[in-house]
């Protein structure tokens, strides 16, 4: 693939990349910063774009900024650690607002400006490592002249390299209480011979490793083996629970399958709670190891109090809440509201949502679990009573045309969109256009140093 030389990087584009032009032609470069000079080699050419990695820098742009994580560039997370945050959050408002006008093509008031991470560092409550004996190595290492025999590795895929995994030897995206765990296990692996997963072989002791923790202090570990070998899992789960008194949920699980997903699996309590509470203007949420709740735990709330802004509760309101998951938006709206109806697609994490009302003495909140489109139906609706407002948080790719639907069939008198894919809403905020009008746009960064982020959209229904 060609060179092409002294190249001005000259804007961001999607997916975390920055994007150029030679000859009028696009090129999307991973790592990049605008003003950079560098010189490019071609990776991939296609009609309308091409793709590059910078093979020399020859001026870096005054917007740069020094990375804080050693692995910056080989591990693929975290792809904007090289500009400075206010930058960051230039470009996704821009990404929102770009979004909102060119896909949804309908009237927006002015978008309000994009809410930050107060934590742009160790906000993550949650990481999983996986362990391979086939560890990438990086361009410096397989230039060198070292053979390297131990290819044993505790860390991160490889982007595109599903037996590739990248050796982490810090990782500033969760407390250190992650990095103190995930080294000490590593090292107590090697030194008891304890064998790292082969994932193309599909075999060996040690698979992955996941911890999560809460604003309250609380710390959950759950390793994963491939084997069932119980007197050494006995010992090393007890060397984790010796050294490590601050895990306050010790947790294991035997997973023979060819993927890692462990929603299927069951998981064993070595020592203390099989749950850990994180809290939230005075609630208490149970996180088991199968949960989701909301990666960036502080950012959560921020989210959550838009939310409940935009839906403007008096008390007196039924609202639904779509894809509610373990139900958290639906119990903190709860003490606002008459009664609130939850749905979502995972039978476990309405179980978690239910738990989760009860352990807070909350009464008026009711959950059903089913796929969207089957469950929300004209019936459904005549039976639960027509919501007064309804508050939506779909996947990446946005409600099902049926949901739109059922929403219009609804008639709510308020919409509260939350999303993680400004480009999916968007085209719902189209769909819903003819009959609701948007009247706040609130962009929230749950995700500093990568281009995702969350947009909340306040609908109101149009006079009829």
């Amino acid at each position: 693939m060609p060179l092409i030389e002294n190249v001005e990087i000259t804007g961001v584009a999607a997916e975390g990349k920055a994007v150029c032009r030679v000859d009028e032609k696009v090129i999307f470069v991973p790592f990049a910063a605008p003003g950079d000079v560098v010189d490019l080699q071609i990776t991939r050419k296609k009609r309308s774009y091409s793709e590059a990695r910078i093979a020399a820098m020859r001026q870096p742009s005054p917007l740069r900024v020094e990375p804080f994580c050693p692995h910056f560039g080989v591990c693929g997370g975290c792809k904007w650690q090289h500009l400075p945050y206010e930058y960051q959050l230039q470009f996704k408002q821009q990404q929102v607002e770009d979004n909102l006008v060119r896909i949804g093509k309908i009237s927006l008031p002015d978008i309000l400006p994009i809410k930050g991470s107060a934590r742009q560092r160790a906000y993550r409550n949650k990481l999983e490592y996986t362990f391979s004996n086939r560890s990438w190595l990086t361009t410096e290492q397989m230039n060198d002249d070292t053979v390297y025999t131990d290819r044993n590795a505790l860390g991160f895929h490889i982007p595109g390299m599903f037996d590739k995994v990248l050796d982490i030897k810090y990782c500033g995206l969760q407390d250190d209480i992650s990095n103190r765990i995930r080294l000490d296990v590593r090292a107590y692996a090697l030194e008891k011979g304890l064998e790292f997963f082969d994932l193309r072989a599909q075999c060996g002791l040690m698979r992955n490793l996941i911890v999560r923790t809460t604003t309250t202090g609380e710390v959950m570990l759950i390793v994963v083996f491939y084997e069932n070998r119980t007197d050494a899992i006995t010992d090393l789960l007890q060397h984790i629970a010796d050294t490590f008194p601050e895990i306050t949920s010790l947790l294991y699980i035997i997973n023979h399958k060819a993927n890692d997903t462990i929603t299927d699996q069951e998981v064993i309590c070595f020592k203390g709670r099989d749950y850990i509470l994180e809290e939230m203007e005075g609630l208490r949420f149970k996180i088991g190891p199968k949960s989701f709740y909301q990666t960036n735990s502080e950012q959560a709330y921020e989210l959550y109090k838009v939310v409940r802004s935009f839906a403007q509760l008096t008390g007196n309101e039924l609202v639904y809440d779509l894809y509610t998951g373990t139900g958290t938006i639906a119990n903190f709206v709860s003490r606002q509201a008459r009664q609130v109806v939850g749905i979502e697609y995972v039978p476990e994490a309405i179980e978690d949502a239910k738990s989760n009302a009860a352990y807070n003495g909350i009464t008026n909140t009711l959950f059903y679990a089913g796929d969207m489109k089957d469950l929300l139906t004209a019936d459904f609706i005549e039976r639960h009573g027509k919501p007064d407002v309804i508050i939506t948080d779909p996947p990446r790719a946005g409600m099902h045309e049926d949901v739109v639907k059922a929403i219009q069939y609804a008639a709510p008198k308020r919409i509260v969109y939350v999303s993680c894919n400004p480009a999916t809403q968007a085209r719902d905020l189209s769909l819903l256009d003819a009959m609701y009008r948007v009247v706040a746009v609130q962009p929230v960064d749950m995700f500093p140093h990568t281009h995702h982020v969350e947009n909340v959209v306040c609908l109101e229904k149009r006079n009829e």
